[in-house]
């Protein structure tokens, strides 16, 4: 795209950089670094102050380094939020089954998995969006990144043949798969987004979900245009915020399996 005399060219990814030694002549390979060592400084970071917080400097000075010495693995700050991003996605669990297609592309660092398996599609679905949700809650920076960036790291990839393998098994024909995904995808970013966020600003002002939750309930306690709001929050019950927020969660996505099964059966 051209912006008067200026061209603006897509953000560079890198998975997509050839970058393999240090650029500045001189530079000596820092003693007791590597990349998994930094990016795990860096998630832990996010985690603590949030994007706006982060800095080279902040991670180096967490390091106990330079900053130059952290620019020795890593060539921009982009890249190295590019490798905590894909390192977040490596957390999400997937049903073994659905990942053995993609063993081919090499080892992948991740999680662990369980030996009990959900073997039918409706199970396979519930776990990817549960473990999706449980990592943008988790990491609250993660939500901003995967906006920004191209997501196309290993543990990524593995995650989206995954996702493919399950709603394959759905027998929806392929011209309607990217569409099932998108709901369920756009669902649990939503859903966690804003759960984790929740999550934030309950940290930040030092408060429990559920004090903050009754706290902001009492403030329209008396306003009687919460009324109906209020009623229907009260029917879905749950005696504390994850308790309700897990069953919006469910249900939610239960309402999304059976529109694909009623769409796949027409």
């Amino acid at each position: 795209m051209a912006t008067g005399s200026r061209t603006v060219r897509p953000r560079s990814s890198v998975w997509l950089s050839e970058r393999k030694t240090p650029r500045r002549k001189g530079d000596q390979q820092p003693v007791g670094l590597d990349h998994l060592k930094i990016v795990a400084a860096t998630m832990r970071l996010l985690d603590a102050e949030g994007l706006a917080g982060f800095s080279m400097r902040r991670l180096a000075a967490e390091l106990g380094v330079t900053a130059m010495s952290v620019y020795w693995y890593v060539e921009t700050k982009d890249h190295l939020l590019e490798l905590a991003l894909d390192a977040a996605m490596g957390e999400i669990a997937l049903p073994i089954e659905t990942v053995r297609s993609v063993e081919a592309a090499g080892p992948v660092e991740g999680p662990e998995y369980t030996p009990a398996e959900p073997r039918d599609w409706r199970d396979q679905l519930r776990q990817v969006a549960s473990e999706y949700r449980r990592v943008l809650v988790r990491h609250p920076w993660l939500a901003a990144l995967l906006g920004e960036y191209l997501n196309i790291g290993p543990n990524a990839v593995v995650f989206n043949h995954a996702a493919l393998a399950v709603m394959r098994n759905s027998g929806l024909p392929d011209d309607r798969i990217t569409s099932a995904l998108a709901l369920v995808y756009q669902f649990v970013y939503g859903f966690g987004t804003i759960e984790g966020r929740f999550a934030a600003r309950c940290r930040a002002a030092g408060l429990t979900q559920d004090e903050l939750y009754h706290e902001m309930m009492g403030t329209v306690a008396d306003r009687i245009e919460f009324d109906e709001a209020r009623k229907v929050m009260e029917a879905r019950g749950g005696t504390t915020v994850q308790e309700m927020q897990d069953r919006d969660f469910t249900f939610a996505l239960d309402l999304a399996i059976a529109g694909i099964e009623s769409l796949k059966e027409r």
